[in-house]
């Protein structure tokens, strides 16, 4: 009887330090996105006996230098491999920084529930030790996974797999630098095989009612995000708040800041700018109407979504709505 051919699994590379090169292998410095992607492919020969590879470089970046451009062409083709029904998974090379704030907005403009697993590595492929091979491996292996199958994206780093939603960068240095501190990691991969731990229940994937088309006909509504600290002034928010769709804040604590900074939020709201309270701790709960009355001031609270990630949601949402309440509905579903 003839082997069962090998699923096809698309790597789709945009560079980051998984693919980067130092000087010196015992150095801290390194240029991120130095290799291609079929450079990353052939320091893991194991590959072949997991999946018939199929890689494209979307990118070269170091993911600090992520854009809405490079988000664009990504959605662009995993939307295209995974509608093309002799592709098994998807797997995306992406650089640390930024990989949470990728991963999670796939997530609600891909509305697929074929495998989409990113990857990265937090020692360049040069460095002594470096784990991006091990974790190239682990992301093909979850990829053709069916187990993965409508989980959304997932992150794969260290040998723990991440709903999108959830992992968070949480350290600047070192290969335990990822983690889900709400709710958790998804699982974990053991000996190239996923052993996952709980269910995503948060609305995702071939849930979402986000699209990139949705987003290219509102034209990528502009959303950022105010940093809250000790005597934080209202001139900050006024500039922020006169060229932007949304405002963020990530505030102290419970998603709060200074009273000259809130009455500036509160102007802004009233101006027609959407405002959304999260928190810089870097986890636990931002509820509406607790700390401030939100409903009153024409506030959303992002609940358990980090700042980055409430970003992403808000932009989404401005495509559909500006309407304080309905705003909150998105946070209290995605």
């Amino acid at each position: 009887m003839p082997d069962q051919a090998l699923p096809v699994i698309a790597v789709l590379a945009t560079g980051g330090t998984i693919a980067g090169a130092q000087a010196d292998a015992t150095a801290a410095g390194y240029k991120a996105g130095s290799f291609s992607v079929g450079d990353l492919l052939a320091a893991v020969p194991q590959l072949a006996g997991l999946a018939d590879i199929r890689a494209e470089q979307v990118a070269n970046v170091g993911s600090q230098n992520m854009t809405h451009d490079v988000w664009r062409a990504l959605a662009q083709r995993v939307d295209a491999l995974c509608a093309d029904a002799s592709v098994a998974g998807i797997v995306i090379t992406h650089g640390t920084d930024t990989l949470e704030e990728t991963a999670y907005f796939l997530s609600l403009v891909i509305q697929h529930d074929k495998p989409v697993v990113l990857v990265g590595a937090m020692r360049p492929a040069t460095a002594l030790g470096a784990e991006g091979p091990a974790n190239l491996y682990n992301a093909v292996a979850l990829a053709r996974h069916p187990d993965a199958r409508g989980r959304g994206p997932l992150v794969v780093m260290n040998e723990d797999v991440h709903y999108a939603r959830e992992i968070q960068k949480i350290a600047s240095a070192g290969i335990s630098a990822f983690a889900s501190p709400n709710r958790g990691r998804a699982g974990v991969m053991h000996g190239g095989v996923p052993c996952f731990y709980s269910r995503n229940t948060t609305t995702h994937a071939a849930q979402s009612e986000f699209s990139l088309a949705l987003l290219e006909k509102a034209g990528w509504p502009r959303v950022d995000i105010v940093y809250a600290h000790a005597n934080l002034q209202a001139d900050v928010i006024a500039f922020i708040a006169g060229k932007a769709d949304g405002i963020v804040l990530a505030g102290v604590g419970d998603g709060n800041a200074t009273d000259l900074a809130v009455e500036a939020l509160t102007r802004a709201a009233a101006d027609g700018v959407a405002v959304v309270r999260s928190s810089r701790t870097g986890s636990g709960l931002v509820a509406r109407d607790v700390e401030l009355d939100d409903a009153a001031l024409g506030f959303a609270a992002a609940r358990d979504l980090n700042p980055q990630k409430a970003r992403i949601l808000l932009m989404l949402a401005l495509c559909i709505t500006r309407e304080p309440a309905s705003v909150q509905g998105y946070f209290d579903r995605y």
